[in-house]
């Protein structure tokens, strides 16, 4: 008994293909078309305020208790090789590298990910997107290209603030409480850290993490069912899927900037 037929093999493979195409027509006319969005700045300013700002409050908490724990296994860890000093330098190598870029764009997806898809998915639901269409007014320019181009700004600014808040957070549990001293506490972290190799390859995953979550979660509420079940269903997928590419995109960007 043949549990399938070449038939829905075929249906389904040309089914993601055509996904796939309209995710990269969407992604086209969100980047080259949304350059626009900045003639009318005050949209992508509001976004930025709505993203960010209501995002700052789990970034800079889940930021802190990340240093904390950092601070606590890294001197246990460095104790047993006479290293304790170098804590400084192992919590901010951890956090402008890879905690930083990749815990605040997994933070990021679940709070202004879900809300973007849920927003933009209501938006379909109620015709307001057709509406639009209507009048002759492009909803891909006047609603999604302010707020895919807010996340790709704001994505960075939460990065850098979860990376210096886990670093405050490092310093309060290995100095003030551990006893490391402060001096080689900040003076490793100093001469350890460079600006361009670390700091500067943590802001560019900063970046891409952010335009992919934004991109992620404006096509899926887009191309949300018009139902409540439906964009439901497209706010889950906005988690996984945006959540899945974080990490994929942090492996090889990893791979690719310390290869080279």
């Amino acid at each position: 008994m043949s549990w399938y037929r070449p038939s829905d093999v075929g249906f389904a493979v040309r089914s993601k293909l055509s996904d796939l195409g309209l995710g990269a027509r969407l992604f086209l006319r969100l980047f080259i078309g949304g350059m626009r969005s900045f003639r009318r700045f005050g949209l992508v300013r509001d976004q930025i305020h709505f993203l960010g700002n209501y995002s700052l409050a789990i970034i800079a908490v889940s930021g802190l208790f990340v240093g904390f724990v950092l601070g606590l296994q890294g001197y246990y860890t460095l104790q047993r090789y006479g290293s304790s000093e170098a804590l400084g330098l192992l919590v901010a190598l951890s956090l402008v590298r890879e905690l930083g870029p990749v815990v605040a764009a997994l933070l990021f997806a679940g709070r202004a990910g879900t809300s973007l898809t849920a927003e933009i998915g209501l938006m379909k639901a109620g015709e307001q997107l057709s509406a639009m269409e209507m009048m002759a007014v492009d909803p891909v320019q006047r609603i999604l290209a302010p707020r895919f181009w807010a996340g790709v700004i704001t994505m960075p600014l939460l990065a850098a603030v979860f990376s210096a808040v886990g670093v405050l957070g490092g310093y309060v549990v290995g100095v003030l409480m551990l006893r490391v001293d402060p001096g080689a506490f900040w003076g490793q972290m100093q001469g350890g850290v460079d600006v361009w190799k670390d700091v500067g390859n943590g802001v560019v995953k900063s970046i891409v993490f952010g335009l992919t979550v934004t991109f992620v979660a404006l096509l899926e509420g887009y191309e949300a069912q018009p139902t409540p079940e439906g964009v439901s269903r497209a706010t889950t997928r906005t988690v996984v899927v945006a959540s899945l590419a974080v990490l994929g995109l942090d492996f090889m960007l990893t791979a690719m900037m310390f290869s080279i």
